[in-house]
């Protein structure tokens, strides 16, 4: 994971209407004595002109890891006449106290009196609008469900609103083996860094040791919640949209892996929304890949400048959504640019509701119903290893390769070739009557575009723990060889499929190393009846897409100045030992070293994350994740190496996490913490 700014294309503002004061370094007390540290950008002359505040609320570091990113919106917003402030939540950065896990009720109290904070300052003027991608995407709408009087909007990009649904945990009730483990050790290891001694003194070596001591591995209590219950209903704002009364701009990209609660906060919320989603990954538009990138800053002020001054500038006056349509594509795990075009919808769902209707076959997906046939779909264990990592953040081989490496280990039903395009915009949905060898099973689903040189390109995907086709927090076992109607909804996604293109589903019961495994090799049987259909959100162009306005070109504040200590690398790298069948995905991000120039601080990382697996044994799936990072200045050098392993057999599932924490050459921390936790029902 990258706190970089990629080199784009963008313009950069350095004359603003209103001058920039920088306020490095603020404390903001709590009322139980924490303090959190805070970097502040506003008008020079707020005091006197007082000004509406923006907020950005994450645990990511604002004097280091995040200072650069900082550098180009928050001045940028402060410059047209906003107070712009990032906090490092408790037990981050350079603020006080311990961070348990994520969206904790605690973070969210300690928003509440940050807005209050905000709220007596002498600048402003009574209105906040919270913004965040990622974790801060999260909490701006946990956030605004708690309605504190000062926060009236919120933009909330990459987020979601169903925490188990939609997050880096579980998805369809299936253990996201790709990245459950990898964040927890990503977080273990950010967590362990030490606040800097230039900001709390020498207070700050006692407050690194009591930080990596107490701080526990996240993953211990993600996997002791495998069914959606109340630990994943809290933070859910899906649990009560009618919590959230203010207005919200929801922003994602096809190529994240959050994009699903777009359409369902608009769906779910009440009160004024808007949605845009473009091609891009986990990233701020302005910046993201695959481009185009838009001037999303400029959008953000209009968003502003409507809902805290009062401004009319037309916003609301525009369609509920704005999305791109992808163009056919040749697959490839890279795009600087998709190809595509905007569309609209004023209201979601759409009403239109247009379907195209598949149904199954021996390798064939047609409009007509054929005989009942029975098609054994068997497990493969290594399918599932081109399938591109499950939220990407614009990194080279981060998206599927050519599926037809994949197709060969699943089952595939291909259509004719389309006499017309279609375009496509929403949830694919795969219905299908099928039977389970065994009791615990998973289905995965791929939706392709095959292009008529043979070429497989990924549209969407989708994956359903059978035990959860009735709940996902009270599941139930298969029955072996009964017959059960289950339905897997893909990814949300636009896409316009060409004329001589042809669909192709691909399904599987398995998908490593994005699902953990059953615990035994599963054959599923599915019936090709009027039970199992694929079906296409379809939709006709409207004369409202070609209303749409464009979008502004990107542009952003001057990115503070860096020396780069060591560059980026990044490999992907898949291996098969033909002896003992072993599979090994080796995905190394050597995510550089760099000087921050105002404030002195280098700080640099490195991850591996390596999935194995042998074919026929679903209990050899390991997953082990590294991590080293540096931070320090000067002769304050800190160093850590975390590393975290996570196995099952058919009762248990295994995790080792180690962390060992330097300054300068001496070791001051080494701990290993390992817990078993029971299989429940996957």
């Amino acid at each position: 994971m990258v706190f970089n700014v990629r080199e784009s294309n963008r313009s950069i503002k350095t004359d603003f209407p209103r001058k920039v004061r920088e306020i490095e370094h603020v404390w903001i007390p709590m009322a139980d004595g924490t303090r959190l540290a805070a970097r502040i950008w506003l008008p020079e002359d707020a005091e006197q002109n007082p000004v509406p505040a923006i907020l950005e609320y994450i645990p990511y570091r604002k004097n280091d890891f995040t200072a650069l990113r900082d550098s180009i919106r928050h001045p940028y917003f402060a410059g047209h006449g906003y107070a712009s402030i990032r906090v490092d939540m408790r037990g981050c950065g350079d603020s006080d106290g311990i961070l348990y896990d994520e969206y904790l009720p605690q973070e969210q109290d300690d928003a509440l009196e940050v807005l209050t904070w905000i709220s007596e300052q002498p600048w402003f003027t009574g209105g906040v609008g919270m913004i965040g991608k990622s974790w801060g995407g999260f909490n701006g709408l946990q956030v605004a469900a708690r309605r504190h009087p000062a926060l009236k909007t919120i933009i909330t990009l990459c987020s979601t609103d169903d925490r188990y649904a939609d997050d880096v945990h579980y998805k369809g009730g299936v253990l996201l083996a790709s990245d459950m483990l990898w964040w927890a050790s990503t977080m273990l290891a950010y967590n362990a860094r030490p606040a800097d001694p230039a900001v709390v003194g020498d207070a700050w070596r006692q407050g690194w040791l009591d930080r990596i001591e107490k701080t526990p591995p996240f993953v211990e209590e993600w996997m002791r919640h495998q069914r959606r219950d109340e630990y994943w209903k809290h933070g859910s704002v899906c649990e009560n949209y009618d919590a959230i009364d203010i207005p919200v701009y929801a922003v994602g990209g096809w190529a994240d892996g959050y994009t699903n609660a777009i359409p369902r906060l608009l769906e779910g919320l009440k009160g004024p929304r808007k949605g845009l989603i473009g091609p891009w990954a986990h990233e701020y538009p302005e910046v993201a890949v695959p481009g185009p990138q838009i001037g999303f800053l400029q959008e953000c002020l209009r968003w502003w400048d409507h809902w805290l001054k009062d401004i009319d500038t037309g916003i609301m006056e525009e369609p509920m959504l704005r999305a791109w349509v992808q163009d056919s594509v040749p697959p490839k795990t890279d795009y600087t640019m998709r190809p595509g075009h905007w569309v609209a919808e004023n209201e979601w769902p759409r009403q239109d509701n247009e379907q195209a209707s598949y149904y199954l076959s021996t390798q064939r997906l047609s409009e007509k119903l054929a005989t009942e046939e029975e098609i054994i779909v068997s497990s493969v264990q290594e399918h599932g290893l081109y399938a591109g990592v499950f939220c990407p953040f614009g990194q080279r081989g981060d998206l599927p390769a050519d599926q037809r490496i994949e197709n060969g280990l699943s089952v595939v039903f291909v259509s004719e070739p389309l006499e017309e395009a279609m375009e496509i915009l929403g949830s694919p949905e795969f219905i299908v009557e099928l039977a389970s060898n065994q009791p615990n099973a998973l289905l995965a689903v791929r939706l392709n575009d095959v292009a008529p040189d043979g070429s497989s390109t990924r549209v969407t995907w989708g994956m359903l723990n059978l035990t959860h086709r009735d709940s996902h927090e009270y599941p139930e076992h298969l029955e072996p060889g009964k017959r059960y109607t289950v339905s897997v909804k893909m990814n949300d996604i636009g896409h316009r499929l060409p004329a001589g293109h042809r669909w192709q589903l691909a399904i599987s019961p398995t998908y490593w190393p994005h699902a953990w495994p059953s615990p035994e090799p599963v054959t599923l049987t599915v019936f090709t009846n009027d039970k199992t259909s694929l079906r296409l959100p379809m939709r006709s162009g409207k004369a409202l897409d070609n209303e749409l306005k464009p979008f502004s070109h990107p542009e952003t504040a001057a990115v503070i100045d860096r020396d780069i200590l060591r560059e980026a690398n990044r490999t992907r790298e898949i291996r098969h030992d033909i002896i003992s069948n072993v599979w090994t995905l080796d995905d190394y991000s050597d995510e550089g070293a760099r000087r921050i120039v105002q404030n002195g601080i280098e700080y640099g990382s490195t991850n591996r994350n390596i999935y194995t697996i042998a074919e026929g044994d679903p209990l050899s799936a390991k997953v082990q994740c590294d991590w080293t990072l540096t931070v320090g200045r000067g002769e304050w050098q800190t160093s850590l190496a975390c590393s975290s392993s996570m196995t099952a057999d058919e009762e248990l599932f295994y995790m080792t996490n180690h962390l060992v924490a330097y300054e300068g050459e001496t070791e001051v921390f080494n701990k290993t913490w390992t817990t078993e936790v029971p299989r429940d029902f996957g």
